[in-house]
C-alpha cells in the first residue's frame, strides 16, 4: 500500500451544503474500498485547508480513480502529497552517497 496526506478545501458548492459534510465523509470512505483506497483518516481542520486525510491505496492509478470521483462530486477540491513511513524514509536514506 502506498500512502498519501489528502488536503481538501471546500468548494462554493460544498459550502452551501456543509452541513451534510460528514454523511459526504461517509459515502466517500465507503467509494473509497470500491476504488482499491482505504481513506484512513479525515478531518476537519481550520486554515488553508478545510479537510485532511490520510490515504491508503494499492497503487497510483487507484488513487487518482478515487482522487477524480471526489473531484467530480463538486464539493472539494482535492491535492494529494505521496507520504513516507519511517521505514520508507530509511531505505531512501540507504540510497543516498
Amino acid at each position: 500500500m502506498v500512502t498519501y496526506v489528502g488536503l481538501m478545501s471546500f468548494t462554493d458548492k460544498g459550502l452551501q451544503s456543509v452541513k451534510d459534510t460528514t454523511k459526504r465523509a461517509a459515502a466517500a470512505k465507503e467509494a473509497a474500498k470500491k476504488s482499491g483506497v482505504n481513506l484512513r483518516e479525515l478531518v476537519w481542520t481550520l486554515g488553508e485547508y478545510d479537510l485532511v486525510s490520510i490515504i491508503e491505496a494499492d497503487d497510483e492509478q487507484a488513487l487518482a480513480a478515487f482522487s477524480l470521483a471526489t473531484a467530480m462530486q463538486g464539493n472539494v477540491r482535492f491535492q494529494t502529497l505521496r507520504a513516507f513511513t519511517a521505514s520508507e524514509m530509511d531505505a531512501i536514506l540507504a540510497k543516498l552517497p
